[in-house]
């Protein structure tokens, strides 16, 4: 059983790395200082030294986080043998992510566009070898005839692009839709026209295996 100690360190860790998510999403890593992160974890500085003791500690945990959340959501592609149910809830669950943690992607992305120099060795070890796996998957798919033949990682990187859009591109979803935030029906309405477009790429829908022609 835990001790109090563990607890409150699990606590504070949890609102610092949340308040810097939003942070870093909105100042960028150069930008951003442990001062604004404090503020919004509402907690000392102190306290943010005490637990990370610098910005850049911070900033690799955010990241580190933020892979392995997205690493967890394709845990879809091991649970379920066939392809339009694996691919839905992999979607489903990328397009909630997005929903839920913009601030997230917004900081993955702005990582990536200034070429990669922290995740680097993620993306050239962890990722790339999550990524080869979940194309040996679709090229199983292929190759038995459950989906038409497509490249796997231009398919994969298709998903990326439209769900990691509703987090990445938030204040322009809100701008085209009258100024209003999509509701959650409307969320509801989104994910599944998603999931319709992405399964029919590959010949699919939810309710039936592949459709040929």
């Amino acid at each position: 059983m835990k001790d109090q100690k563990e607890i409150t360190r699990e606590i504070n860790e949890k609102k610092i790395l949340h308040a810097a998510e939003s942070v870093f999403a909105q100042y960028g890593y150069k930008g951003a200082t442990t001062e604004q992160i404090s503020k919004v974890a509402e907690l000392p500085k102190a306290n943010i030294h005490y637990y990370f003791k610098t910005k850049e500690n911070i900033y690799h945990r955010v990241l580190e986080n933020i892979l392995n959340d997205w690493m967890d959501a394709a845990k879809a592609f091991d649970n379920f043998e066939e392809p339009n149910v694996a691919l839905t809830k992999y979607i489903e669950s990328k397009m909630q992510y997005s929903r839920h943690y913009p601030a997230a992607s917004k900081v993955w992305a702005s990582e990536i566009m200034q070429g990669a120099p922290v995740v680097g060795s993620f993306l050239e070890t962890t990722l790339k070898d999550w990524l080869e796996d979940r194309i040996n998957v679709l090229q199983g798919w292929i190759d038995s005839g459950k989906i038409k033949p497509v490249d796997p990682r231009a398919f994969i990187f298709l998903i990326w692009s439209v769900t990691q859009h509703y987090a990445d591109f938030e204040h322009q979803i809100v701008i085209l839709n009258e100024g209003n935030r999509l509701t959650d029906e409307e969320f509801a309405q989104k994910t599944q026209q998603v999931v319709e477009f992405v399964l029919a790429c590959v010949g699919l829908n939810q309710s039936n295996k592949f459709q040929e022609g």
